[in-house]
């Protein structure tokens, strides 16, 4: 395992992929804090790490660009001398009946979901130093079925699979590959649209009768991408309070 550890989060501008940024950071890793369009909010990322000590610098990626995937994990490289981290946090999510769902927001959503979850995962399994560990955003809608929610699952039910088979891809390079499935989180993402009936809804589901948050999904995520998670690979691990 490398010595100095070095984390690419796409996605890292808000949300989970901010927390998991700044999460991996205070355990010593440098990061890459990849972000789609907005630009300033990614650089209060990388102030905030440095302001606490840490290492990181922000680089503009569409994770389902090829091209701009391979150019962040050149930033990577350049900057902090390999990668041994990698965490694809981005994302997109469509609400609607599955009757309902405009399929220009079906191809889009699995655009970045999908495709995006690939390139940035094959970028991965090419580039990852021995020790390293990949970790995918999935969601606990894949086994929860909420209606209107069919879209989306879907295209984490996509993301599960690849999790799935690159981690038995990936035998012989001590590398560990894993899912994160958050459950409701209290995101910008997550709040959007929903009234507070809904949200409180949501927030009774789980025994802990509360939502998610960011730092909890993180958490979990710094587990897997340390030390203390080397023996967890090829898993799926539905951080949700245990909603059912």
């Amino acid at each position: 395992m490398a010595e100095h550890r070095v984390a690419v989060v796409t996605g890292a501008s808000r949300g989970i992929g901010r927390a998991i940024a700044t999460s991996l950071a205070a355990a010593g890793q440098a990061v890459v804090v990849g972000y789609a369009g907005n630009e300033v909010a990614a650089k209060q990322v990388v102030d905030e790490i440095t302001a606490a000590g840490g290492q990181a610098v922000a680089a503009q990626a569409d994770v389902a660009d090829e091209d701009a995937v391979a150019a962040l994990f050149d930033t990577a490289t350049r900057t902090f001398g390999g990668v041994d981290v990698v965490v694809n946090s981005a994302g997109r999510m469509a609400l609607s009946p599955i009757a309902e769902l405009d399929l220009d927001d079906l191809d889009a959503m699995h655009r970045t979901n999908i495709r995006g979850t690939f390139v940035v995962a094959r970028e991965a399994a090419r580039r990852l130093r021995p020790g390293g560990a990949v970790v995918l955003l999935s969601t606990s809608v894949v086994g929860l079925q909420f209606p209107g929610y069919g879209g989306y699952a879907a295209s984490k039910g996509a993301v599960e699979a690849m999790t799935l088979v690159l981690a038995r891809e990936l035998r012989g390079r001590d590398i560990t590959v894993n899912a994160v499935a958050p459950g409701p989180t209290a995101t910008d993402l997550f709040l959007e649209g929903k009234d507070e009936a809904t949200i409180e809804h949501l927030a009774k589901q789980p025994p802990l009768e509360r939502l998610g948050t960011p730092a909890d999904i993180a958490a979990v995520v710094a587990f897997l991408a340390g030390p203390g998670g080397r023996w967890v690979n090829g898993q799926v691990v539905r951080a949700n309070g245990g909603i059912i």
